[in-house]
């Protein structure tokens, strides 16, 4: 097992406060907006449905009862909610829900470690837009996969997954080198970023393959490599240009 758990800060200049927000954010929405992940009717009115995507409409469904296998207990499943804002806006909503405690702190901590050296390099205004655009990407991956590959369209999907892995694509072309602190087992040790964040790229190929014939237990593996994938291509395209110096000399005639 390895998990990223700190990297090499000492040359960031500019204090992330884009990366903050968006922390904080996504802990008020899944606290106060989900009720930590209870309140399904929200989860389900406001997340990716692919269905709704590639038709532009929103889609209700009814709710299902579930018997647990193990203790044969009934539980109610809400169907697909209302969504009061366009269908296509949920490409938005649903980077600021998650699914429970552990999916936002895995997510969470992956943002803190590796948003605040993007934001650094592009600004403020440029680190958000960049956020943002390879989370919808992310999104629309997985929605023209789940209809590719014939899953079910009806199935939604939330987290902001899909934008961390930009953010990750974007950091292992910016700062390949930079040491990344990760834990392995029973120790804490420093590797280059192009191994820590190529192990996690390489762990989602491979998980993936599992849905070229089935789903693939609740993960949206295509949202995470196309947002990895955006990350790469786009992130040159919102790093802050660097001054060039032009060493002007006098001119005799």
């Amino acid at each position: 097992m390895l998990l990223p758990i700190g990297d090499d800060n000492r040359d960031r200049q500019i204090t992330p406060l884009v990366n903050y927000l968006l922390i904080i954010l996504n802990i008020i929405v899944f606290v106060f907006l989900q009720n930590w992940g209870n309140n399904m009717h929200f989860t389900y009115a406001y997340s990716v449905v692919p269905g709704e995507i590639l038709s532009g409409r929103d889609i209700i469904t009814g709710t299902t009862i579930l018997m647990d296998p193990v203790t044969h207990q009934r539980f109610e499943m809400p169907g697909l909610q209302h969504t009061d804002i366009p269908v296509y806006l949920t490409l938005l909503t649903s980077m600021f829900m998650h699914g429970g405690i552990a999916h936002i702190a895995g997510n969470m901590l992956f943002l803190w470690i590796f948003g605040d050296n993007l934001e650094n390099d592009m600004g403020h205004f440029n680190y958000l837009l960049f956020y943002l655009l390879c989370g919808v990407i992310a999104g629309m991956s997985h929605v023209l996969f789940s209809a590719y590959l014939g899953h079910n369209l009806l199935m939604p999907s939330l987290g902001a997954s899909g934008a961390i892995s930009g953010v990750m694509g974007g950091y292992i072309l910016q700062h390949p080198g930079r040491r990344v602190h990760v834990w392995i087992l029973f120790g804490i040790f420093s590797v280059p970023a192009f191994i820590a964040v190529g192990i996690w790229f390489l762990f989602q190929l491979i998980n993936s393959m599992g849905a070229l014939g089935e789903e693939t237990g609740g993960v949206a593996y295509a949202a995470h490599i196309g947002g990895f994938i955006a990350g790469l291509f786009l992130v040159k395209l919102f790093v802050k240009k660097k001054p060039v110096l032009i060493n002007k000399r006098k001119a005799f005639w």
